[in-house]
C-alpha cells in the first residue's frame, strides 16, 4: 500500500504515469488554445476547445479522487484518523462549486 500523509504521497509507477500523461495532454491543450487565440480563431471554436480542456481536467480529478479515496482515505479509516473523512468532505465541497 502506498504511504500517505497529509504532505505527500507516494504514487504507483502506474499511476504516477496515467495522471502525468493526462496532464501532458491538458498542457498540450491549453498550449492549442494560447495559439487558437494568437491567430485570431472563432470564439466559438476556441470556447470548444475550452470545453474540452474543462471535460479532461474532470477526468483527472476523478482519477485522482478515486486513488485518492482508495489508498489514503481507506488506510486512514482503518487507522482510526476519522479526521480524514471531514478533510474528503470538505475537499467534496470545493470540487462541486
Amino acid at each position: 500500500m502506498e504511504c500517505c500523509s497529509h504532505k505527500t504521497k507516494e504514487r504507483s509507477a502506474d499511476e504516477y504515469k496515467s495522471l502525468i500523461n493526462r496532464l501532458n495532454r491538458i498542457e498540450g491543450q491549453i498550449r492549442g488554445i494560447k495559439g487558437m487565440v494568437e491567430k485570431d480563431a472563432y470564439c466559438t471554436d476556441i470556447l470548444v476547445q475550452v470545453s474540452a480542456v474543462n471535460a479532461a481536467l474532470n477526468a483527472f480529478n476523478k482519477e485522482l479522487l478515486s486513488n485518492h479515496i482508495k489508498t489514503c482515505v481507506a488506510q486512514d479509516i482503518r487507522d482510526g484518523k476519522d479526521e480524514t473523512v471531514d478533510e474528503l468532505v470538505a475537499t467534496l465541497q470545493k470540487l462541486m462549486k
